[in-house]
């Protein structure tokens, strides 16, 4: 009995781990837009998309990086590892395995609520099988741009 109450014990730990280890994803990925978007408030626009575009700089921190995106078009502004592939590029019709163009997504959710998350299936870098990724979305105030940063769950 002792040794399935410990089993049991054990499995409630564990379980509780992976739900902060999620929770910490998230919270990491919101902390990580709002001090993108902070910046921008702080320091302008330009600024900020140049700092967002630098591979080195302040805002790529282990898998997470920032990229940010105009209201008025479907495109990138800035992003630090595919800059030659979305900013600038029309990406309207840029769709993940399930069909889903989330880069509009991105921007119907910066226009009308300011905040929040898109979901959509995108491969980890490196892969070739797409996997769920979490994108934070916000609208910087003032701007007619948002600024997002997603991660894999775990």
């Amino acid at each position: 009995m002792r040794k399935i109450l410990a089993l049991c014990m054990t499995l409630i730990i564990g379980l509780a781990c992976v739900g902060l280890a999620v929770a910490d994803e998230a919270s990491d990925t919101k902390a990580l837009v709002e001090k993108g978007v902070a910046m921008a408030k702080e320091k302008g626009m330009d600024a900020t998309l140049k700092a967002i575009g630098d591979p080195k700089g302040p805002f790529v921190v282990g898998d997470l990086y920032l990229f940010a995106g105009p209201l008025d078009k479907v495109t990138a502004s800035a992003h630090p590892f595919a800059a030659d592939k979305l900013v600038g590029k029309d990406l309207t019709n840029l769709k993940d395995s399930k069909g889903n163009q989330f880069f509009i997504k991105f921007k119907e959710i910066a226009e009308k609520p300011g905040s929040g998350w898109v979901e959509y299936w995108w491969p980890k870098p490196g892969a070739k099988d797409p996997s769920l990724k979490k994108t934070f979305i916000m609208r910087v105030p003032g701007q007619n741009a948002y600024i997002a940063a997603g991660y894999y769950p775990k």
